[in-house]
């Protein structure tokens, strides 16, 4: 499997380099309801603190969202959305260099996101709720990431179907401007997909190398983790680890993870076994 070479994607002052180690997104949580039970509402203050404190223990990009996606999900207004996540990303933005992503399918919601000072779009609708979102990250020349979804969890071929829904998605990007180096995929881990199916498409990951796009993966916490294990999201730690561990192996060039700290560890060494390379 080449790690290197794969290229380069620019972000304001931050260059990715794609292969030569993997990138930690940390997650924040501007709501009341998140899966994972460390949401934030409308508390900026302590939002803001956790993003710094990521900064401090190795995140690369802060991710912020204000519309919970767990399963039976209330959904929100864009008014709402807007509400949560704009005075978070003004604040952060003025507190630290690492790029923000805006964690949202509504256009309006990231248009804004960018104006306060985001710098990555996060769709984990992969444009099919919004298609618009392209344009906006096109007339920013700004990176996005493509995210696989669906409504319901049947396939014909769950994989060919997943990898042809990205194809379709990464076509539409590109038709609408938005550059090639500036698409970063997902296979979308807990969407579309059951806990049993999620793991299949783990065990998959490296096929989604096909489409010669950097890949994000978002295990952390989530319930397939919970359904092997038999635990509470509160106690996946360990489980979270030999996902992250394992994406980084078949190609994952950004984790998504809500603990920072130790997920920076687990990514640092095994980069260290996979690129060779001992050294963030």
């Amino acid at each position: 499997m080449n790690m290197k070479n794969r290229g380069i994607t620019k972000c304001g002052k931050t260059e990715f380099v794609w292969g030569s180690r993997t990138y930690i997104m940390g997650i924040i949580n501007v709501t009341p309801d998140s899966f994972s039970g460390d949401g934030f509402s409308y508390d900026v203050g302590s939002a803001v603190e956790q993003g710094l404190r990521f900064v401090s223990e190795g995140a690369d990009i802060l991710d912020i969202g204000g519309e919970s996606t767990r399963p039976g999900n209330t959904p929100v207004t864009a008014d709402e959305e807007i509400k949560r996540v704009i005075p978070v990303i003004s604040a952060l933005s003025k507190q630290t260099d690492v790029p923000l992503s805006i964690d949202s399918y509504k256009t309006e919601v990231a248009r804004q996101a960018v104006d306060a000072g985001a710098s990555i779009l996060n769709d984990v609708w992969g444009l099919k709720q919004s298609p618009e979102l392209a344009q906006l990250a096109a007339n920013h020349n700004l990176p996005m990431v493509i995210m696989h979804n669906q409504e319901g969890t049947q396939y014909r071929s769950m994989l060919d179907d997943i990898l042809s829904s990205l194809r379709a998605s990464i076509k539409e990007a590109e038709q609408a401007g938005v550059s090639s180096e500036n698409i970063i995929i997902d296979p979308g881990i807990g969407f579309g997909k059951t806990w049993e199916q999620n793991l299949v498409v783990m065990h998959n990951l490296a096929r989604f190398q096909e489409l010669g796009k950097p890949m994000l993966l978002g295990t952390s916490r989530k319930s397939f983790i919970g359904r092997v294990l038999d635990l509470p999201v509160e106690r996946r730690l360990e489980g979270t680890a030999a996902t992250v561990s394992l994406s980084i192996v078949n190609g994952a060039d950004i984790i998504r993870v809500h603990d920072v700290k130790a997920m920076a560890r687990v990514a640092k060494m095994t980069d260290a076994m996979v690129r060779l390379n001992n050294s963030r």
